[in-house]
């Protein structure tokens, strides 16, 4: 079994046990996981969802 490579929605940053990451599934469909580096947050930079959903705010 081959380890899935996690990456920032956003800036596709490698997270490996990144501090300040987070992942969750997308508040729109909730099919997809979503990952979020803590600089990404930080700045509150765009992400979107192959649903549609776009994020933050």
């Amino acid at each position: 079994m081959v380890k899935k490579e996690l990456k920032c929605t956003s800036c596709k940053v490698k997270i490996e046990s990144m501090a300040g990451a987070v992942r969750f599934m997308c508040p729109g469909c909730g099919k997809k996981e979503l990952i979020r580096c803590e600089h990404c947050r930080k700045v509150a930079a765009k992400y979107k969802c192959d649903c549609g959903f776009e994020g933050p705010n």
